[in-house]
């Protein structure tokens, strides 16, 4: 095959590897939020908006380490040695498949597993090209994939019980001094959850950037400052800033007196809401009067304006949702099993939460972008070689990184909040403390998992993290075990249903019978 043949493939390619990013922003990004925007911590539109930038550069930093398990790790590509163009087809079938069962989910809002359906749909097209032998079943290949789907979401229901076991009988069930109590974890939480981020970026970051090439030293150096640097100041500033805010109530402390807030007074808003809110009205009547004089005026500028709005109309309605209504989801009784602790420290892990929920959105983007540009990668690297080359042997393109964490984030904004309506509040009750632990233990299970390059189901770690969460309530009415029980179902016909669908359209295009030349 020619290098630069086949050009139709590789656009083809990248319009459905687009396609499969924007379901995995609309269906795994709930993952990542769904706990803050449950427990009311953000609004879904502070999410989205948040997600935009955690999940770009998580895929964009650290992506390229599990795209490569995704590339080659799942059919013996070799197989195609002699048929380079039959595995860019199978490829893009396979991204077809992927993308049609994850968005067909998320309009029903179900969590299902996009890596579930990726390596599916790779296993489907494989067999249709060359039968089972197509697969590699050894523990190098599919075997370790699949073990680490049933691991992963058991280590993550662990570690997250931990962290939550420990703040519940170290800080949260001592109700006359559990706020002082979460105020000296403050530091040692952010500092630990800062460290991580440092570490994995350094080691495992986009080889590109050769970070991991640094003098050992100089990592050294620049880990133990970064973690001296954030512990001093979540200690002597953030925490006493979170301090006056909850519990003095100082109303006038905006959020950038953080970084001076030892070296002032008190402050208190002192306005008259009611007479800001009556001007404010007054005002907006006047105002909503000219511009209804104004819009009689069919000018072209107005025109124009009037299809600028209902377009950005378009786009925020997906951010414009309400996912977090407790009675809309009839779980109070479940709600009601729950223990409840005190509400100025559940705000102060509010706080906490907004960092950690930042995390688990950056170690996603690393971990599940690779289930939209794995096999894109491969059918690029064909298409500018013209030889299959084997898994391992070249740099992932940044710009297919980008493109990745860019459908993320449109599918995220446009259509993510079926999803994290269904995750919110629906498994159990969700409360700061417990977000907090979700998200700061599924986040570590999910970076450790990019670092080894095993691209694990982050939608089986959140759920059986959740899980785990309302277990350590010690009461399972605590739990909505039939929620579960659809997920669980949801996730069995993923894998088969993906790998139909691309099988059969792969078999359909390669296999059909074509007119004679």
């Amino acid at each position: 095959m020619e290098p630069h043949s086949y050009v139709w493939l590789l656009i083809i390619g990248g319009i459905v590897a687009f396609a499969a990013g924007f379901g995995i922003g609309a269906n795994d990004v709930a993952n990542s939020f769904s706990s803050s925007v449950g427990s009311r911590t953000l609004t879904l539109k502070q999410a989205c908006t948040i997600a935009i930038f955690t999940e770009f550069f998580g895929a964009f930093l650290l992506g390229a380490n599990t795209s490569e398990t995704i590339r080659g790790g799942i059919i013996k590509i070799s197989l195609f040695q002699d048929n380079p163009d039959l595995l860019m087809l199978a490829m893009v079938c396979a991204l077809i498949g992927s993308a049609t069962w994850v968005i067909f989910a998320s309009f029903r809002g179900w969590p299902v597993s996009t890596t579930h359906s990726a390596v599916g749909a790779i296993v489907g097209v494989g067999i249709s090209a060359y039968g089972w032998k197509a697969v590699d079943w050894s523990f190098n290949g599919v075997t370790k994939i699949i073990v680490s789907w049933f691991i992963a979401p058991i280590v993550a229901g662990v570690v997250v019980s931990i962290i939550f076991l420990t703040a519940k009988y170290l800080i949260l069930i001592h109700q006359d001094s559990s706020f002082r109590r979460a105020l000296i974890a403050v530091p040692i939480y952010i500092t630990f959850t800062i460290a991580i981020n440092i570490f994995y970026l350094i080691f495992k970051g986009e080889p590109s950037l050769k970070l991991d090439n640094l003098h050992p030293n100089v990592i050294a150096l620049i880990i133990v400052g970064v973690t001296i640097f954030v512990s001093v100041f979540s200690y002597f500033f953030y925490a006493q800033f979170l301090r006056r805010k909850i519990i003095g109530k100082e109303t006038g402390l905006e959020w950038y007196h953080v970084f001076v807030v030892p070296f002032i007074g008190p402050r208190y808003d002192n306005t008259d809401n009611d007479t800001e809110i009556g001007t404010n009205d007054d005002q907006n009547g006047k105002q909503e009067g000219i511009e209804t004089e104004e819009n009689v005026n069919n000018s072209p500028k107005n025109i124009f304006q009037a299809a600028f709005t209902a377009i950005g109309n378009y786009v925020a309605r997906g951010i414009s949702k309400e996912v977090a209504d407790y009675k809309a989801h009839d779980n109070i009784e479940m709600h009601d099993a729950a223990a409840k602790y005190d509400p100025n420290t559940e705000q102060l892990y509010s706080f906490l939460q907004i960092l950690t929920a930042s995390l688990a959105s950056f170690s996603h983007g690393s971990n599940d972008v690779s289930n939209a540009i794995g096999p894109l990668i491969t059918i690029f690297l064909i298409y500018d070689s013209g030889i299959v080359e084997p898994s391992g042997t070249t740099s992932v393109p940044l710009w297919i990184l980008a493109l990745g964490g860019f459908a993320i984030d449109v599918g995220l904004v446009l259509y993510g909040y079926h999803v994290m309506r269904s995750l919110g509040n629906q498994i159990t009750y969700n409360s700061p403390s417990r977000g907090f632990a979700i998200e700061l233990g599924t986040s570590l299970t999910v970076l450790s998992a990019s670092k080894i390059g095993l691209p694990i189901s982050t939608t089986h770690c959140v759920t059986i993290a959740t899980a785990a969460i309302g277990l350590c309530n010690g009461n399972v009415k605590a739990l909505n075990w039939k929620l579960l029980a659809s997920c669980f179902f949801s996730w069995a016909l993923t894998v088969p249903v993906s790998a139909l669908i691309a099988g059969g359209i792969y078999a359909f295009t390669a296999y059909a019978p074509s007119a004679p030349a």
